[in-house]
């Protein structure tokens, strides 16, 4: 397979700033609707309503799903982490706050260089990139440190919660690193998205049948809306785009881009919800945007 990635370049980074802006407003929608659907029951719709629209979308172009190309395996795999990223999200809402699991899951992209930086040619970083991810990640805490205090129940209750957001950011990393380590790498990115969504479908339908949470469902216009953003454009045609660029891009550039979700997510939550905005946020988003300029200057 191919080992030749290339950096960000005009339109991978435009392209990256939308998919952060779509993730980012998810959060939103997620939160908004949770009263009417539990987030795993969300999470696992979502994912098989997209599992559909990737299928159907295969079946159009006439691509073949081929089990035997060395994907099967790799693609249970990223399945299975997927589902238990959101699992470990929505157990860990039950514990600490928001603010806490969003600082602790967009941990990921340092996991995630960290897990290329020794395993994968091409993807290696030097002392600028180096200082740019430790830059972006001091804007996250720092931007959402007015939080972290905040969390009720208990500091033994918080630490649970923050440990499952903690896991969760790992089990992201993992994903990412499967598809970059083994024949989902070549793969058509709808070959990828399909195994993840279907399986992660499996799973988290199951766990929100058993757990009762298809009886508390009370479906609104707002479920209705909020499920349909979820399912084609995030589910659908964010992370389509998202397996494009991993074929295309240096997975390890593209992953410090997600710092900018979480910004994102307060800022629609601002806008939409009533949230609060400190000058704290703003500095930290600041530092956010100096790690990502850091990262992927080419070096010379």
């Amino acid at each position: 397979m191919s080992a030749t990635r290339k950096p960000l370049d005009g339109f991978a980074a435009g392209l990256m700033l939308v998919l952060c802006l779509c993730w980012g407003l998810q959060q939103v929608a997620v939160k908004a609707t949770a009263p009417s659907m539990s987030p795993m029951l969300q999470t696992g719709l979502r994912c098989g309503g997209a599992a559909l629209l990737v299928w159907a979308l295969m079946r159009w172009r006439g691509q073949r799903f081929a089990i035997g190309d060395g994907t099967l395996w790799p693609g249970i795999a990223a399945g299975v982490l997927f589902a238990a990223e959101f699992l470990c999200v929505a157990l860990g809402l039950n514990y600490t706050s928001a603010s806490h699991i969003v600082v602790f899951l967009y941990a990921a992209p340092i996991f995630t260089v960290l897990g290329l930086h020794w395993g994968v040619a091409g993807e290696r970083l030097g002392h600028r990139q180096w200082l740019g991810i430790c830059a972006a990640f001091a804007g996250i805490a720092l931007a959402f440190s007015n939080g972290l205090g905040e969390a009720g129940g208990g500091w033994g209750r918080t630490l649970i919660g923050d440990a499952l957001a903690l896991l969760g950011s790992l089990f992201w990393a993992a994903t990412t690193i499967v598809v970059r380590r083994s024949a989902l790498s070549e793969a058509a990115p709808t070959t990828t998205l399909l195994y993840q969504l279907a399986v992660a479908a499996l799973i988290l339908l199951a766990l929100a049948i058993v757990g009762g949470d298809v009886a508390a469902v009370k479906m609104t216009g707002m479920a209705w809306l909020s499920l349909f953003f979820q399912v084609v454009v995030i589910a659908f045609a964010s992370y389509l785009a998202w397996f494009w660029m991993l074929r295309r891009y240096l997975a390890s550039r593209i992953a410090t881009f997600s710092f900018l979700t979480p910004l994102f997510g307060v800022g629609f939550g601002v806008a939409l919800l009533g949230e609060q905005l400190s000058l704290r946020f703003g500095a930290g988003a600041a530092l956010v945007l100096a790690g990502i300029v850091l990262v992927n200057l080419r070096r010379s």
